[in-house]
């Protein structure tokens, strides 16, 4: 039986907007993506600097250099190859006059490639919103569902809302207390049960707690593995059914923590759950520990999921809204 340690009392509910909640001022966004992507901006923009100073007319030696540095940048092989087919495209139509314009050409690219991904949040029209949490070990899940609580309670993606937390990770050892030292930063409550629980069980009396108290957003930590032979996709797929029989919906958001600084083997690891989790979306981590940032691109093409959030600290605010506008402007400034 699972059981809640008390934080501050939930505040009494507000109505939740069904539309996407404001993002967070431009400039100040801006400035924190821009600080994110500083690795991958110096290896990254210097590189194609070198081939924009020196180019006037863009010809195919043009596009066989810039090749290179899009794959190094983690963009992958599909993305690249996407990209680079464009530019060829456009060079042999009209021409391209120029590094300046290839560089201006190269942004429209790929911040069609992050846009054509892009999908509104609609938030249920009655609270609770259920928010799954799923990814393997060691990619930050656990830091990332403490900081959303965070992000939420202090209004900083729209009018601040109430956050109880699930402790659905029964299988790691200490994650259960884990979640209870950023339930504290927070300053939210959390339901949790003892280690090796049934964390279908947590889920049950989590989501029982959300109504009941009127809450507005619930997170759910889940577990990356197991320790049993139970199959984790399963265990899942069954903790997302217990949480629809008491929320219609529910779960509202499934978001796959992915850890940017581990790149292609990362996108490896990512498509198990997407197939079999119905993930909507992605918080990337550890953006600004990376100089292959590109990662973020061949998430678009690859899994076809919008990067929704992302980690680019170790402090409790350190998480941003992803902004496509802000992440290419800050990658190729």
């Amino acid at each position: 039986m699972a059981f809640s340690i008390f934080g501050k009392r939930d505040k009494p509910d507000q109505p939740t907007p069904a539309e996407p909640e404001p993002q967070e001022p431009r400039r100040g966004l801006f400035e924190r993506m821009k600080e994110a992507v500083t690795r991958t901006r110096e290896s990254f923009t210097e590189s194609i600097s070198s081939i924009v100073a020196l180019t006037r007319e863009v010809d195919e030696t043009t596009l066989l250099n810039l090749e290179p540095l899009l794959l190094a940048a983690d963009l992958g092989a599909p993305t690249t190859a996407i990209v680079m087919e464009n530019l060829r495209q456009r060079a042999f139509r009209t021409g391209i006059q120029g590094g300046d314009e290839l560089k201006h050409l190269l942004k429209s690219e790929l911040k069609q490639i992050l846009d054509g991904v892009a999908r509104p949040v609609r938030h249920p029209a009655t609270p609770p919103e259920v928010i799954m949490m799923v990814g393997v070990n060691g990619t930050g899940k656990t830091t990332t569902t403490g900081k959303l609580a965070a992000y939420f309670t202090a209004g900083k993606d729209g009018p601040a809302r109430t956050v109880l937390l699930c402790a659905a990770d029964t299988f790691r050892a200490a994650a259960i207390e884990q979640l209870e030292v950023w339930a504290q930063r927070s300053d939210v409550q959390i339901i949790k049960t003892k280690q090796g629980g049934d964390p279908s069980a947590a889920l049950y009396d989590a989501c029982a707690a959300a109504k009941a108290r009127g809450t507005q957003v619930l997170i759910v930590d889940t577990a990356g593995r197991l320790h049993t032979k139970t199959d984790l996709m399963k265990e899942l797929d069954k903790m997302r059914r217990t949480a629809e029989k008491l929320i219609p919906g529910a779960p509202h958001q499934t978001l796959l923590v992915m850890d940017a600084t581990t790149g292609q083997n990362g996108l490896q690891q990512a498509r198990l759950f997407t197939e079999a989790a119905h993930v909507t979306g992605i918080v990337l981590t550890k953006l600004d520990g990376t100089a292959k940032g590109g990662i973020v691109l061949a998430i678009a093409t690859e899994l076809k999921l919008p990067v929704i959030y992302a980690g680019i600290g170790e402090k409790l605010e350190d998480i941003i809204r992803f902004d496509s506008s802000s992440f290419i402007d800050s990658l190729l400034e």
